[in-house]
C-alpha cells in the first residue's frame, strides 16, 4: 500500500478510537454525576437510587444466586420471541410476495394491525393462554411479526424489476427467482427487520412479565417498585440496556457476514 493509503487507514482507526473514547467518557460522566448528585443531596437517593446503591444490590443478588436466574428467564423469552417473530415474519412475507392477489387483499389489514398498540393485546393473550411463559413469548411474537412482514415484504417488492425479468427470460421458476435474485437483494432489509425486532421483542417480554411473570427482569422492576427498592428497579433497567446492546452487537456482526455473503 502507498503512504497515502496507510495514512488514510491510520486516520480511520484514530477516528474510531476517538469516537469510542468519547462514548466511554460520556458514560462515566453520567454515572459519576449521578453518584455526586445523590451524595450531595441534589436528588433523593431513595427515589432516584445511585450507582453505588445499585452496585451493592448487584453484588447482593449475585451472592444469593438470583440475578442470573432472572437474566436467563428474560433472555430466553426474548430469544424465543425474536426468533419466532423473525422466522414467521419472513415466511409470511415470502408467501405474500409469491401471491400478488393475496398481498393486495391483506395489505390494509397489515397496516392497521401494525398501527395498533399491540401491548394492549397482552391481557387478552394472557387470558387465552394462561399465566405462563408461553403467553409472554406470544406477546413478544405478535409485537414483532407484523413489522417483520412489512419490512421484508417491502424489500422483496422493491427488488429491481430488470433483474427479475432477466431471470424470467432464462426460464427461472418463481422459487429460483426468490432464492437467486429476490432474497439475496433483500438481505439488508431482513437485517434491518432483525434490528427492529430486538427492541420489539424486549418490549413484548417486559410487558408480559409486568403482568404475569414470577421471574425475570420485568418482574424485578414491578416487584422493586412495589416495595420501593428503586436500586433494584434501576439495576434491572440498566441490565436490560446491556442485554439489548449485546443483542444489537450480535445482529451487527450478522449484518457484516450476510451482507458480504450476499455480495
Amino acid at each position: 500500500m502507498s503512504n497515502a493509503q496507510i495514512n488514510f487507514l491510520k486516520g480511520l482507526r484514530r477516528k474510531k478510537m476517538l469516537v469510542a473514547t468519547f462514548q466511554i467518557l460520556i458514560l462515566i460522566a453520567f454515572f459519576g454525576l449521578w453518584e455526586v448528585a445523590s451524595n450531595l443531596g441534589w436528588i433523593e437517593a431513595f427515589i432516584f437510587s445511585s450507582p453505588s446503591r445499585m452496585w451493592r444490590m448487584l453484588l447482593s443478588m449475585i451472592e444469593r444466586g438470583e440475578l442470573l436466574r432472572h437474566i436467563w428467564v428474560t433472555g430466553g423469552q426474548v430469544i424465543a420471541g425474536f426468533v419466532l417473530g423473525t422466522v414467521l415474519g419472513v415466511v409470511i412475507a415470502t408467501c405474500l410476495w409469491a401471491n400478488d392477489f393475496t398481498r393486495r387483499v391483506l395489505n390494509p389489514y397489515l397496516v392497521v394491525f401494525n398501527a395498533l398498540p399491540k401491548t394492549a393485546l397482552a391481557p387478552i393473550i394472557i387470558v387465552w393462554m394462561g399465566n405462563n411463559p408461553r403467553a409472554i413469548i406470544v406477546t413478544a411474537l405478535l409485537i414483532s411479526v407484523v413489522v417483520t412482514v412489512l419490512n421484508v415484504l417491502t424489500g422483496f417488492v422493491q427488488v429491481e424489476e430488470d433483474k427479475v425479468r432477466l431471470a424470467q427470460s432464462f426460464g427461472a421458476s418463481k422459487g429460483q427467482i426468490l432464492t437467486k435474485v429476490v432474497f439475496p437483494a433483500s438481505v439488508p432489509d431482513i437485517i434491518n427487520a432483525l434490528k427492529i425486532n430486538i427492541g420489539l421483542s424486549f418490549v413484548g417480554v417486559i410487558v408480559g412479565e409486568f403482568l404475569v411473570a414470577q421471574a425475570g427482569l420485568g418482574f424485578l422492576i414491578v416487584y422493586g417498585s412495589q416495595i420501593f427498592r428503586m436500586d433494584m428497579v434501576m439495576l434491572s433497567i440498566i441490565i436490560l440496556c446491556v442485554m439489548a446492546a449485546v443483542f444489537y452487537l450480535l445482529t451487527s456482526l450478522a449484518e457484516k457476514f450476510f451482507c458480504g455473503w450476499s455480495e
